[in-house]
């Protein structure tokens, strides 16, 4: 399968660390902004340990972001300008804290385990979607911005790199192979805020589910039996 479901329209990473008021350090890598140099990417390693899987790129809170489920963060601009008009402001590339923001793709609809060419070299897959955490909301400044965003549903894609490679702007995203589940990314965060019956479903994803995901689903199945 080959098939190119749209492109990167801008490449953000945070070279240094920013201050907040909502954690223990002190500081967070939420705030990214675009570069036009290529970016190397390449797996982190295990959560705790790995940071981001974009060369460059920091990580300050490694027990909750980072690592290879979490490697690399895409978020649409067409789901951008959507809360540009329902917020009534400007949100640039990397107002989400997103690596890629991308132009032509369905996030939500992506299936868990699909696989996507980026650039030349760069394979990754799609691994998990994002939780709002208090960083993003403290960053926002938009009132019940978690509760918002979560109603929403539209919570872009945590990325794994299956293979290494370099990624910038205008790179094609090319879909090299897409699983037989019905598992998408908006199904996924909504079993893990508004739906949680459908936690059981996401096990259909198979080792394609990030091990941390299925160790919340035993313990919750387990918990409501």
């Amino acid at each position: 399968m080959s098939l190119t479901l749209g492109r990167v329209l801008s490449v953000n990473v945070a070279a240094a660390p920013s201050p907040t008021g909502q954690k223990e350090s002190g500081l967070t890598g939420f705030g990214k902004a675009p570069t036009d140099a290529p970016v190397p990417v390449r797996a982190p390693g295990p959560k705790g340990t790995g940071g981001s899987g974009m060369v460059g790129d920091t990580v300050q809170d490694l027990r909750h972001h980072g690592g290879d489920d979490q490697a690399v963060y895409a978020y649409a601009r067409e789901d951008l300008d959507w809360w540009e008009r329902e917020l009534g402001r400007t949100l640039p590339a990397g107002s989400f804290g997103e690596n890629l923001t991308t132009s032509g793709i369905d996030l939500t609809g992506a299936l868990v385990g699909e696989r996507w060419r980026i650039g030349d070299e760069a394979v990754l897959q799609v691994a998990c979607p994002r939780v709002p955490c208090t960083v993003f909301a403290e960053r926002m400044g938009v009132p019940r911005w978690v509760k918002r965003f979560t109603e929403r549903g539209v919570s872009g894609a945590y990325l794994r790199v299956v293979e290494p490679g370099s990624v910038r702007v205008g790179d094609p995203v090319v879909l090299l192979s897409r699983p037989e589940h019905t598992v998408t990314l908006g199904m996924y965060f909504r079993a893990l805020t508004i739906e949680p019956a459908l936690l059981p479903g996401l096990m259909a994803a198979g080792a394609a589910l990030p091990a941390e995901t299925r160790a919340t689903v035993a313990r919750r199945t387990a918990a409501a039996s």
